[in-house]
């Protein structure tokens, strides 16, 4: 079962830092298009110098960003711009921010040290397909810092929420860190240390029957955790099990909170040059239903009103904008007929399985190894590319629901890549968890 532990965080001393906001940042694979150079301009501190530093032509096996990261560590600490914390604890984290309706909701966390697990246990399932380059990376990073910066976004089921509601009880008082980040500038960051040992006894209670946790963000981090585990293990063989390379900072969401919410991930294909857009466009005829609209918001209207339906994809190129639903609903059981059906009516394994490898030809080891494909969150980029560039494509994706990811986990499917992009993430800076061969928990 599910095992969460309070830990001595490394935190930034605001007596220390002019302002929090100023060194914290988006989790290191969104800190992308230019965000860096941002977040090192805030101050010399920002947390994005350690966990996604600048590569220079000079590196070499002795100073490159990872031996970096591990000299900033180090030497905030020994300034006092870090600190560690003198007891146990549980961190809890709540992001209020405002929907496009205009309500403003708060989503709920609590952030602990979560004992790993392989996903043959059961007790974590993980639900998307993960790339090995992000995951060599963080593996150098966390060998060389012996330090977790970042957190894994974990689903733990909760119908009534009991967890969040003990939290609720301990924490009638001022946040001790209130935020607002660089990159997603409507969400509010509040995060109170709760040490109270009855609150974290009945917490931990909670906690150790639950299983089929789901993680929601952080898929190559996790990996990277086991990875790091299973060296530590064969380095340290007498280590107690207590160990902190036996643990994974994470931040619990429950299943049921309100303020849980999903985006889409929407894929820009560019530079393709395999067929052209009328050979497409026959091909996609045979299966979809294939409606030429206005422009874009008559397509992301008709996306909205068909959040419920099987297949339904927004297509836009050099030559329209178009609907495409899927007519011709066996297809996916015919290409696929060893999955699940839950996975087979996912839209993303739609457009993967039957727009991209079939229609357009495209290899999907070239998807895996993110070759002539974008993945975005607002496609106003794409938007703009397919408008100056014939040999690009833009797909546009209604989110993926919570029910549709605890059906594929269930049936131990995992999503195609970037299936998911729950909002806001997870900010990193506010906690970090030491895992030297001497910490234990």
């Amino acid at each position: 079962m599910a095992t969460i532990k309070p830990f001595r965080a490394i935190r930034y001393n605001q007596h220390k830092i002019d302002h929090i906001n100023n060194v914290i940042s988006q989790p290191y694979d969104r800190v992308r298009y230019g965000l860096q150079d941002e977040y090192y301009a805030l101050s010399e501190y920002n947390v994005t110098r350690i966990i996604k530093g600048k590569k220079f032509d000079s590196d070499s096996d002795t100073d490159n960003i990872y031996t970096r990261a591990n000299d900033f560590l180090n030497k905030w600490l020994q300034e006092g711009i870090l600190k560690r914390e003198d007891q146990p604890a549980y961190y809890v984290y709540h992001q209020t921010f405002p929907l496009p309706s205009g309500e403003t909701i708060t989503r709920k966390a609590f952030i602990g040290a979560f004992e790993l697990s392989g996903f043959d246990e059961g007790i974590v399932l993980p639900h998307e397909k993960t790339h090995a380059g992000p995951k060599i990376d963080r593996l150098n990073l966390t060998k060389a810092t012996e330090t977790y910066f970042g957190n894994i976004f974990m689903l733990y089921p909760d119908q009534e929420n009991k967890i969040d509601a003990i939290f609720d009880q301990a924490i009638q008082r001022p946040a001790d860190i209130e935020a607002k980040e660089l990159h997603e500038k409507d969400v509010l960051h509040q995060v109170w240390v709760v040490t109270d040992p009855e609150v974290i006894a009945r917490v931990n209670a909670e906690m150790a029957e639950k299983n089929n946790l789901i993680i929601a963000d952080g898929h190559h981090r996790y990996e990277t955790a086991l990875n790091y585990q299973a060296e530590m293990k064969k380095i340290h063989p007498e280590s107690a099990p207590n160990a902190g390379f036996n643990y994974r900072m994470a931040a619990m969401v429950s299943m049921s909170n309100p303020g849980l919410t999903i985006l889409p991930t929407h894929r820009l294909i560019f530079d393709y040059q395999d067929q052209t857009f009328d050979e497409i466009m026959a091909k996609t005829n045979e299966l979809f239903r294939v409606e030429k609209l206005e422009n874009r918001q008559v397509l992301e209207s008709k996306l909205k009103d068909a959040t419920s339906q099987v297949g339904v994809t927004g297509l836009v190129c050099s030559q329209g904008y178009y609907l495409l639903t899927l007519n011709k609903l066996d297809i996916m059981t015919d290409l696929e007929p060893d999955r699940a059906q839950s996975w087979r009516d996912l839209d993303v394994s739609i457009l993967h399985k039957l727009l991209l490898e079939n229609i357009m030809n495209i290899d999907p080891k070239k998807i895996d190894n993110l070759e002539n494909i974008k993945y975005l969150r607002e496609p106003d980029l794409g938007y703009d590319e397919v408008k100056e560039k014939d040999t690009s494509f833009l797909f546009i994706l209604n989110a993926t629901r919570i029910d549709q990811i605890t059906d594929c986990t269930d049936a131990g499917e995992k999503m195609p890549q970037k299936s998911t992009d729950f909002y806001p993430k997870i900010v990193t800076g506010f906690a970090m968890l030491p895992v030297q061969k001497d910490e234990t928990l």
